[in-house]
């Protein structure tokens, strides 16, 4: 008989990052995999995803209702208790066996509360990660670790920081990031897409730009985002172009969405304003790093610590979210300040010592197997009482 195993996406981040595992257990023959897909999914506001996943090819089985009503951290809370609701019902109606829940995501949250109240056995991944400025990430991250009952670290740092919260060292794996696995097969867009679908002259700097709110410091927002924009400006004026995609549907993102639909109606030549590149053409832009093209991420996206290694493509990591995190040495760490940002992005582009040392950089989040890993432990793992009943070992 089948094992039926649910996998719950609640934004286009965490859903790019987990594809390796979903695609493993939709391709496993003694595995029913279950799609949940919520959040910022079937938001349009935030571009709609669900479409996405649907042209990846998966089959989606649920799309409850976990969505922010108002830009407040208010919204948040009633958000994850609407959400624990919804995720009741869904796991009664799809009966999983097993559920997978990725990083530190309020809908997620919700879906490991649920579950965990369930006695359905939880899979953690990327739990024991450090994110210490001013998100309440961190927070939520190590609570969803103890409601659950397997953890798939990205990194021995935090497979560290699960086992010193007390877990079993059985529960506890790290097989690296899966999004590496998509990295490594080269399943992004070639050159010559980038090219056509964007439009780029990639004799002249590119460059990507997210930038999300910071949940403690929401208020600060359009301050803290303003001197973002105002440096792109300022480069695009110079030659350079950006692709510009949305934030995550955290308190304060709605606020940045209507900065970016105001710059796109504006038409600055260089600046192009996407809701989602897709993970596809998003990893393609990072791969030009690897040629001759003056490449840089730009912004405070966890993407722009874990994926752009695997790429050697140089960061500019804007202000405190990613206080904290693992990184590479491809990043610039930088204050919320103009000037500092356009400095640091003309050096990404023009210091050769830096590329070179980004380039060569050792990437701390894996080899590129983990799905496939992680999907075996899903398989295997005997789903009875020693699974469910946890031991504090500290």
């Amino acid at each position: 008989m089948k094992r039926r195993i649910a996998v719950f996406t609640g934004n286009r981040a965490e859903y790019g990052l987990q594809k390796p595992i979903i695609r493993a257990l939709r391709d496993a023959p003694d595995v029913e995999y279950q799609l949940i897909a919520s959040g910022a999914h079937l938001d349009p506001k935030f571009g709609m995803t669900l479409d996405l996943i649907k042209r990846d090819g998966f089959i989606v089985h649920a799309v409850p209702d976990i969505a922010l009503q108002r830009d407040d951290l208010a919204s948040t809370a009633r958000a994850i208790g609407q959400g624990i609701i919804e995720m009741v019902n869904v796991y009664q109606a799809l009966r999983p066996e097993l559920v997978v829940v990725y990083a530190d995501r309020f809908e997620g949250f919700a879906a490991i509360i649920a579950a965990s109240q369930m006695n359905i056995p939880v899979a953690h991944v990327e739990g024991g990660d450090l994110t210490e400025g001013g998100a309440l990430d961190d927070s939520v991250r190590h609570a969803m670790t103890k409601l659950s009952h397997l953890h798939f670290a990205t990194n021995e740092d935090a497979k560290r920081r699960i086992l010193a919260l007390g877990e079993e060292s059985w529960r506890v794996h790290n097989f690296g990031l899966p999004a590496l696995d998509m990295i490594n097969a080269g399943e992004f867009a070639s050159r010559e897409e980038i090219v056509a679908k964007f439009g780029l002259d990639l004799s002249r700097p590119v460059g990507v730009f997210t930038q999300h709110s910071v949940t403690t410091e929401f208020t600060d927002v359009d301050e803290q985002f303003a001197p973002s924009l105002r440096a792109l400006r300022r480069l695009a004026k110079e030659g350079g172009q950006f692709l510009l995609t949305f934030p995550n549907n955290d308190a304060g993102g709605l606020k940045i969405i209507e900065q970016l639909e105001r710059l796109r109606k504006e038409n600055v030549p260089g600046l192009q304003v996407h809701p989602s590149l897709g993970s596809y053409f998003y990893y393609g832009m990072l791969s030009l790093s690897r040629s001759d093209v003056q490449m840089v991420c730009v912004g405070n996206s966890s993407s722009g610590i874990k994926e752009t290694p695997a790429f050697g493509c140089p960061t500019v990591n804007v202000g405190t979210r990613q206080l904290g995190r693992l990184r590479g040495e491809n990043v610039l760490d930088i204050d919320y300040d103009e000037e500092k940002i356009y400095q640091a992005i003309k050096r990404s582009w023009s210091d050769v010592a830096f590329r070179s040392r980004a380039r060569a950089g050792q990437n701390p989040y894996g080899n590129g197997t983990a799905g496939v890993q992680i999907a075996k432990v899903l398989r295997e793992i005997p789903l009875d009482r020693r699974l469910i009943n946890k031991k504090m070992m500290v």
